[in-house]
């Protein structure tokens, strides 16, 4: 589940519950990028390029690779541009921890900034003026993040030091004076906004959050701050609060009637206007434009799908609209004065994602992304005629026509429902070579399964199994009603759609029909085992850190989910009232029902499922004397940010799957 300190994006049905960090997808995979105000991770940040298959050439025989030679691959995220915009700030796991790097914008060799061996680092973004950086860090994946700053002599300070405290960057003052942060070590249920001065970072508290509510942007001029009160899963409300004023009295902006979502998603950099989003106006997010003088809310800009983003360079050059249409986010950049699109030179196949444009907008940074090809970044000084790639990020011992690329796929479920998902055939399929395959459940309940590139979906793939990301009932990006349609029928409905999607891949002529199994993570994993526990489909189930038990994992939420505890109880049910239900779509107090093999791995520091949960599930599978087999990582928690751990897992999952399975 994204917090709210990463959560910058935010829907009201809790669409993050479980979901895997803000800034990782399952197992690190990242689809990331940066929002050009904050320089917080962001994996919706897509244009769409050109989409070519790649096909191995007859003189290009077809190999495959380890786990290890797929995480050889190089992930990189950020595009923090610093004040000279002659570097970029960026996310590393070359080491094989995460650390901050800085990628110089000429394509000279990068050098590395931070030196974790043990906790992942994630860089946020440069210092106005010099070349210090803030970055953040947990302890062993327990998402307890502190903000850091490293000096420019390399010395490192603890900006939010404690024991129990989550803290995260908020943004910039336009006046380079300040900087803000949210944490919650007043009261561990809500996040308190910090004004930090540049200069020696003495603090003040400027917003004390007592309702718990989620902070949301803070205007350029640091006189605007909006906030997001839940009302119900479906509907909330944006309030302004004046930081000016002694008494900071929240000022509702948002008065309705009925179920309408909100969420903000930035201030002009005028300080003018607060850019929202809002599905009062039919299924899809729309944006509008709120006016801080006038109290006016206005259109601002539709589309035929969620409108996910609106951002502006710095100065207010330029502006980044994302929508997200059928799981692939299109982006487009805009000259606001002439209101004219950005062209740009020619670019490699794949999306672009993770803009970020120098204080001048004379320099911008991104990625180009694809399914078959992991992110690297590039650098464009706007009137140049080509761009400059600054990474190499897939290993150079593999070669990109041995990857493949999706399909999006669209099946009936059950009830004659419309069910979207995005199918990788391995290249060896055909009809006289039929391939084993799973139902790949992703992350929420309320995530999506994006294009992007995977190595762990990569490596199965290469590995001779089919995958099909199945984007069931309650997924995001397919409007507001597909969105609350698994509304206290988790494990139900929503279950139905993945047996569902496994029947449509036994109409594919390519696919083994006996040899389909399931795999997910977070939310996925408590699909898988509902799946296993609950049905006679599936020949094996991989759960990745997956709730089995919905009793314990209701009542043991985080503090720092009160903001969106509202939002979660309708979604999932109280459990002071509904724990009948939670019992029943609990696999755990089912497991005699399964039969077939199962692996489970886990996170010993996991906050959100905790260890316990898959300790009773493997043991209540044993007593079935079924095939178990369990993987612990002792320095993980909510995801695997260590590479020589998510080498471990994937080959794993093609070990447990060529026994049972193939």
């Amino acid at each position: 589940m994204k917090t709210p300190l990463k959560n910058t994006h935010k829907k009201m049905k809790l669409n993050t519950l479980f979901a895997l960090l803000a800034t990782l997808a399952i197992l690190l995979n990242l689809s990331s990028c940066n929002d050009s105000k904050n320089n917080t991770v962001d994996e919706k940040t897509i244009v769409t390029l050109e989409d070519k298959s790649t096909k191995p050439s007859p003189e290009n025989s077809f190999k495959q690779y380890s786990a290890a030679d797929f995480f050889k691959t190089t992930t990189v995220f950020g595009s923090s541009i610093n004040h000279k915009a002659n570097a970029v700030l960026v996310t590393s796991d070359a080491s094989g921890v995460f650390n901050a790097y800085r990628y110089p914008l000429d394509g000279s060799k990068p050098s590395q900034m931070t030196f974790s061996t043990k906790n992942s680092t994630f860089g946020v973004s440069w210092f106005p003026e010099d070349d210090r950086i803030l970055f953040t860090s947990d302890q062993g994946g327990n998402e307890l993040n502190h903000v850091f700053v490293q000096q420019l002599n390399g010395e490192i300070k603890d900006l939010t030091p404690g024991d129990k405290l989550k803290a995260g960057f908020a943004s910039w003052s336009n006046d380079h004076q300040y900087f803000y942060i949210l944490s919650n070590e007043r009261d561990p249920r809500g996040f308190d906004l910090y004004r930090y001065s540049v200069k020696d970072y003495h603090r003040e508290m400027v917003f004390e959050n007592k309702q718990s509510w989620s902070i949301g942007s803070i205007s350029p001029d640091g006189h605007w701050l909006s906030l997001n009160k839940p009302i119900s899963n479906a509907n909330n409300n944006i309030f302004l609060v004046d930081l000016t004023t002694t008494i900071k009295e929240p000022l509702l902006i948002t008065p309705h009637q009925g179920n309408v979502s909100y969420q903000s998603y930035t201030f002009t950099p005028d300080s003018k206007n607060l850019i929202l989003g809002s599905n009062e106006a039919g299924e899809f997010n729309q944006a509008f434009s709120y006016d801080l003088g006038r109290k006016t809310l206005s259109p601002y800009f539709k589309a035929d799908w969620d409108v996910s983003f609106v951002y502006f360079s710095n100065d207010g050059k330029y502006r980044v609209i994302g929508v997200n249409a059928d799981a692939q986010t299109k982006l487009t950049i805009t000259e606001v004065a002439t209101g004219k699109n950005v062209p740009l030179p020619e670019l490699p196949q794949g999306d672009l994602r993770g803009i970020n444009f120098s204080d001048d907008s004379s320099v911008m940074a991104f990625y180009v992304n694809a399914d078959d090809s992991p992110s690297n970044l590039f650098s464009y000084r706007f009137g140049d005629n080509k761009v400059h790639q600054l990474t190499l990020s897939l290993n150079p011992e593999m070669k990109q026509q041995n990857l493949v690329t999706s399909e999006v796929k669209h099946f009936k479920s059950f009830d004659g429902l419309e069910i979207p998902g995005l199918l990788y055939r391995p290249i060896m399929a055909n009809s006289k070579h039929k391939v084993p395959a799973l139902i790949w459940v992703h992350g929420g309940p309320g995530g999506q399964s994006r294009k992007g590139y995977r190595a762990s979906i990569q490596h199965l793939v290469n590995h001779g199994y089919a995958i099909f990301a199945v984007n069931n009932r309650g997924s995001s990006g397919y409007g507001k009603t597909f969105f609350h349609l698994d509304d206290k029928k988790h494990g139900e409905d929503d279950l139905q759609d993945i047996v569902y999607g496994k029947k449509y891949l036994q109409t594919l002529d390519w696919v083994d029909k006996d040899k389909i199994g399931i795999i997910g993570g977070s939310y996925g994993g408590y699909m898988t085992m509902a799946a296993m526990a609950f049905t006679d489909e599936f020949k094996v189930g991989i759960d990745i850190f997956g709730v089995t038990n919905w009793e314990r994992t209701l009542k043991s939420i985080p503090p720092w989910w009160e903001s969106f505890k509202k939002s979660l109880y309708d979604e999932m049910g109280d459990p002071a009232t509904d724990s009948v239900r939670h019992r029943k779509i609990s696999p755990l107090f089912h497991a005699e029902n399964i039969k077939n093999p199962v692996l489970i791995i886990q996170g010993v520091n996991d906050p959100r499922v905790l260890k316990i949960e898959s300790d009773e599930m493997v043991a209540a599978i044993k007593k079935n004397n079924v095939p178990v087999e369990y993987i612990l990582f002792d320095d993980e928690g909510h995801g695997f940010t260590k590479k020589k751990n998510r080498i471990t897992a994937s080959e794993a999952f093609v070990t447990f799957l060529n026994k049972y399975l193939k």
